[in-house]
């Protein structure tokens, strides 16, 4: 397969991009990245060295593609219709992508995604699913994840009242890894199949690993072809010239445009083909950047507008054809170009140029954590978030009730709440925001 081309009118700051690519080729950073050398980033290991698993993905995979198309055969030959994939986040994620890319293949599973708690959204999957020919796919790295393990048990009750008890475990999959408690819940309950993927690889960079190709694959997707792609990314994305590696080349405009100039909202626009994408590249660049007082902004699903509604803080990504199916976005960022801002347009045509391109912005994004001088793999706040839900949930378990919010803040169109350190800093920060944008308002606070 064919790398898909990128192009670029970088105006006034090619200067500042050339001058980071150089940086990068002076610091042998490509060849530090692909050699697992954890000071790219920072000067130890941690969350770092035992990260760096996505690099091997499209070969290492090829290995366990037997496997499986096993379990898709077997399901489909059995008479299952349905599938359902219960995860959040990076679990989530690349499967929806691969879903809303992709149309399913004939005689393969018609695949939806629940990451959301929210009880009309299980609802509605319950509801309308044939439970007999449904598989439901359990997907969590950690294997501990609340909302998760809260969909698989409503799930397996579900499919145990309906059909015979002692076969439920034969309508769910496990992806998980390695040691976790998914691993266990899969044995004791007799899943059809455990899918245990390389630990050495964050949640959020997992798309072309059994956490993306499991659910490809019950689609239809023929994930060969597609890890052919990725694999010739790779091989563009090890080219030690910097101005002709791919993932090398737009991670040094992402980081240096934020870093030096301030242009760090990363306007994300696709094609027909490729609009679902950008969901995905937002979770990746949101959590991978966003630290130390450092971010890269994705804005996702927006059509490119009329020059007066940007200010000086936007590069803009296109990744599609060139517009000859009807679309107006390559015209419209023509118009931006013109005028000044970066714009970045990469040639993909056909679906199964994706795996390619999330091997593409995983570099892109590990480059930019570079040149940022951040981690981009680690996750903080993702994790004390999680550490947040299970003590809420022991606390509804314990006492029958959620702790109640405090108000912070309210206006008419807006209502917000807080932690308590929090409150008088965000008050301050939010009267400062709206005096600069609308000077005359008198902007109240409701006491707490």
């Amino acid at each position: 397969m064919i790398v898909a081309q990128q192009t670029a009118d970088f105006s006034e700051y090619q200067d500042a991009v050339d001058i980071a690519l150089a940086g990068l080729k002076k610091e042998r950073v490509v060849e530090q990245i692909w050699a697992g050398d954890h000071t790219v980033w920072e000067p130890k290991p941690e969350e770092i060295a035992n990260r760096l698993g996505w690099l091997k993905s499209p070969q290492v995979m090829r290995e366990e593609l037997e496997g499986i198309s096993a379990l898709v055969e077997a399901v489909r030959n059995e008479g299952y219709t349905h599938a359902l994939l219960l995860g959040m986040g990076g679990s989530s994620l690349a499967p929806e992508v691969y879903r809303n890319v992709f149309s399913v293949a004939d005689g393969h599973l018609d695949l939806a995604v629940l990451d959301s708690t929210d009880p009309g959204a299980v609802l509605e999957h319950a509801d309308r699913l044939d439970l007999s020919r449904t598989l439901f796919v359990v997907s969590t790295k950690s294997g501990g994840t609340v909302e998760t393990f809260s969909f698989f048990k409503y799930f397996y009750n579900r499919v145990s009242d309906a059909l015979d008890e002692d076969r439920a475990g034969e309508h769910f999959v496990a992806v998980t890894d390695p040691g976790s408690g998914l691993q266990d819940i899969a044995e004791k309950y007799r899943f059809r199949a455990t899918f245990l993927n390389d630990p050495n690889i964050g949640g959020r960079y997992s798309a072309l690993s059994f956490y993306g190709l499991v659910p490809a694959a019950l689609i239809g997707v023929d994930i060969r072809r597609l890890l052919d792609g990725a694999a010739e990314m790779a091989r563009a994305c090890g080219k030690s010239g910097v101005e002709e590696n791919p993932g090398a080349w737009l991670g040094a405009a992402m980081g240096e445009l934020a870093n030096s100039v301030g242009r760090d909202k990363l306007t994300l626009v696709g094609g027909p083909t490729f609009a679902p994408l950008g969901v995905w590249i937002e979770q990746l660049v949101a959590e991978s950047t966003g630290k130390k007082g450092k971010v890269i902004v994705p804005v996702e699903s927006e059509s490119p507008g009329a020059l007066e509604v940007y200010g000086y803080d936007r590069l803009f990504v296109y990744t599609g054809a060139d517009g000859s199916d009807g679309e107006d976005s390559p015209g419209r960022l023509e118009d931006l170009a013109q005028a000044g801002n970066p714009v970045v347009r990469i040639e993909a045509r056909e679906p199964y140029d994706l795996g390619g391109e999330m091997l593409r912005w995983m570099m892109a994004t590990a480059v930019a954590g570079h040149i940022l001088a951040i981690n981009p793999f680690d996750q903080p706040n993702v994790e004390s978030a999680k550490v947040l839900a299970r003590k809420m949930v022991a606390e509804y378990q314990e006492q029958g009730s959620l702790p109640q919010l405090e108000l912070t803040l309210q206006e008419p169109t807006i209502t917000v709440y807080a932690a308590p350190a929090r409150r008088r800093q965000l008050r301050r920060r939010w009267k400062s925001s709206c005096r600069r944008l609308v000077p005359e308002t008198t902007w109240r606070f409701r006491p707490t």
